[in-house]
């Protein structure tokens, strides 16, 4: 997503799709009824129907990714302008599940506020085999289209110049990367920062190559999740923290350096 954008804070998170998906799977769990809540001993929420609320969650995540797509076709717009619009979709939806919340019962208040936390550990087998499709369907699209991603980090009109369709490949590149939001985030919940700090990891070892980036940040997040969980479980026993709490803790500082820098250059 950030070298789609060519932003370097972009990531579902900063741009508002991970809440716009977190909203999208809460209304099709409480409106829709593809799910049920109940108190929480064990996962808050079981969802019933995980295609409806993945096709829900898409939903709302692909408006969200119109927006920033039709703000980026804007002259001068600034990788800082891009994130308040980000944060100004975050608001909204997260104000939209506010919305949901005031209307629920204790029951359904009290699972859907622990849901939203992400964690990796709620996700049933079938849930598990979905996600895997979805995300290994997405870094085939990826990886076939690495050079085309080298080209726009050259510029778009470098990228128009080599024969790339730069509102093509932007267009479905983020449309693949809002589906992989949609369907983790309907699952798992929203886990922040793992898609900004990990490709930024990844540049500093490996380079800029998207032939080598692209396997290099799927590595890197994996190994990063891995820890925040191995983490969460252990650091306050016998809690169990969300993994989310923790990578939050990561990305705050980092965003922020990020911004510092961008304001340097």
């Amino acid at each position: 997503m950030q070298s789609i954008l060519r932003n370097p804070l972009g990531s579902p998170f900063t741009l508002g799709i991970s809440n716009a998906a977190a909203f999208g799977a809460a209304f099709s769990v409480m409106v829709l009824g593809t799910g049920a809540t109940h108190t929480l001993v064990g996962d808050a929420v079981t969802i019933s129907n995980p295609y409806v609320t993945t096709a829900v969650a898409f939903g709302f995540s692909l408006f969200v990714t119109a927006v920033i797509l039709a703000f980026s076709r804007f002259r001068g717009v600034t990788p800082e302008v891009m994130i308040l619009v980000g944060v100004a979709m975050s608001s909204l939806f997260t104000a939209g599940t506010m919305f949901l919340q005031y209307f629920a019962d204790d029951t359904q208040l009290a699972s859907i506020v622990f849901w939203t936390f992400g964690d990796v550990s709620r996700a049933s087998w079938s849930e598990l085999a979905l996600i895997t499709v979805v995300v290994v369907v997405s870094i085939i699209y990826f990886t076939l289209n690495r050079w085309k991603y080298n080209a726009i980090d050259a510029g778009d009109e470098t990228a128009k110049g080599l024969g790339v369709n730069v509102d093509r490949v932007r267009g479905r590149g983020m449309i693949c990367s809002s589906l992989v939001t949609a369907t983790i985030v309907a699952f798992l919940g929203v886990i922040g920062f793992i898609g900004l700090i990990c490709p930024h990891m990844t540049r500093r070892i490996i380079g800029d190559d998207h032939r080598f980036l692209i396997t290099g940040s799927i590595v890197m997040g994996s190994l990063l999740l891995l820890c925040a969980d191995t983490a969460a479980r252990v650091i306050i026993q016998p809690y169990q923290l969300p993994v989310a709490v923790l990578t939050s803790f990561l990305g705050a500082p980092t965003f922020i350096y990020l911004i510092l820098k961008e304001r340097r250059i």
